[in-house]
């Protein structure tokens, strides 16, 4: 639930954007995507500072900080009264989401590792990426009884609730002896120390690029689907449908990742997404950017497929090196991998034209270069197997 409230925080939001927009006074309509991209930015911000935190006082303490920032954030978006100050309520809603969000990553490398950490990993994404199947239902229900202003309220009780029952039932995983001071000064150290571990560095890199491939989707998928294809109030259905993709990949990744392992599996399944995005891409190009419902709806639902398969692992990945800095290194490693998320979904959302052109092209871009940088570590970790077998 703690990782849910991140995705729902986002697909919730979706089928209000347009009323968010006309009450607030939006002038261009590619920016109502801030309503996104403002709270990734608060998660970026947020992952650097309470994943030290949380190795300072512990992981509970730290999540119950960043739950107060939400709900303080929540609060400001419920009164804004302009674009700017919703804006800003978004962004500490972000940063205070992003407690729960890095920490829980500290807790799961607290008791596991290798594949073990992976399986448990895409349970923890099977939940979160299921939660858009009802997250834009949601919203579109309330709208029907009530403003998006009440769509932050429900918010509000959620995180309670949650919040509640984290208290009660989650003990803390850090234990007295093993926390660590908090300073800028171990932050930028163990910034440098990541940057140093190729398969860290890397796979952290590959997750910011798919990242940002699913953030250019839910950047400009309310306007594909409601005004594009003039979807209206059937765009959470079919937001649903793609979703399920996502969440059922992560679920299936939990059995397939003990077969073949994970590196295997983020390899063939960027192999498998990039293969697919260049054939759409023929068929928009075809089509004028407009290709049938029908064939995006079935090109998404496969793309999305492979990415469920790659969240999972590559946070794995990148965080299998850093067990000696678990806390201090989710926090670096997801906010490294979101502010690349942020600027590459930033670019295809905004570059978004009345076509999925853009959002085509982007998929197919950022999984080449994910391929690329993927090669990159396998090269680094195959030279330094030689160095060592060799003293």
């Amino acid at each position: 639930m703690m990782m849910s409230l991140a995705a729902l925080s986002i697909d919730a939001m979706l089928p209000a954007l347009s009323q968010i927009s006309r009450d607030l006074n939006v002038q261009n309509t590619n920016d109502r995507q801030l309503v996104v991209s403002v709270l990734f930015l608060g998660l970026a911000v947020g992952q650097l500072f309470f994943g030290p935190i949380s190795d300072k006082v512990g992981r509970k303490p730290a999540i119950y900080a960043g739950y107060t920032l939400f709900i303080a954030g929540s609060i400001l978006s419920i009164l804004a009264i302009n674009y700017p100050m919703m804006l800003f309520g978004r962004l500490l809603q972000g940063v205070g989401i992003s407690a729960p969000r890095s920490v829980t990553l500290a807790l799961v490398r607290d008791r596991y590792e290798g594949r073990a950490m992976a399986r448990v990993m895409s349970l923890i994404m099977t939940v979160f990426i299921l939660v858009p199947v009802i997250a834009p239902t949601m919203g579109q229900a309330i709208l029907l009884f009530a403003g998006w202003r009440s769509i932050f309220g429900s918010f509000v009780l959620l995180v309670v609730i949650t919040l509640v029952w984290f208290a009660l039932r989650m003990p803390e995983t850090l234990s007295p002896e093993n926390r660590a001071p908090f300073s800028l000064h171990r932050i930028f150290r163990t910034t440098i120390e990541i940057l140093k571990i190729r398969p860290a560095f890397g796979y952290t890199v590959i997750a910011g690029l798919v990242s940002g491939a699913h953030l250019g989707y839910l950047n400009s998928a309310q306007q594909v689907f409601q005004e594009q294809y003039a979807l209206g109030e059937l765009f959470p259905l079919y937001f649903a449908v793609i979703a399920l993709s996502l969440g059922g990949a992560s679920l299936l990744n939990a059995r397939l990742v003990m077969r073949f392992g994970m590196r295997s599996l983020v390899r063939w399944s960027l192999i498998m997404v990039l293969v697919l995005s260049i054939t759409a891409l023929g068929m928009v190009l075809l089509t004028n950017g407009q290709p049938p419902l029908g064939f995006l709806i079935a090109y998404l639902m496969a793309a999305f497929f492979g990415i469920g398969i790659l969240y999972g692992n590559n946070n794995a990945l990148a965080m299998q090196p850093l067990g000696h800095i678990a806390g201090i290194g989710a926090a670096i490693v997801g906010s490294i991998s979101t502010l690349i998320a942020i600027l590459m979904g930033m670019m295809i959302g905004q570059s978004y034209n009345g076509t999925i052109l853009p959002l085509v092209a982007g998929m197919a871009i950022l999984t080449g270069l994910s391929i690329v940088v993927v090669y990159w570590v396998e090269a680094g970790t195959y030279y330094q197997r030689i160095g060592e077998t060799a003293q």
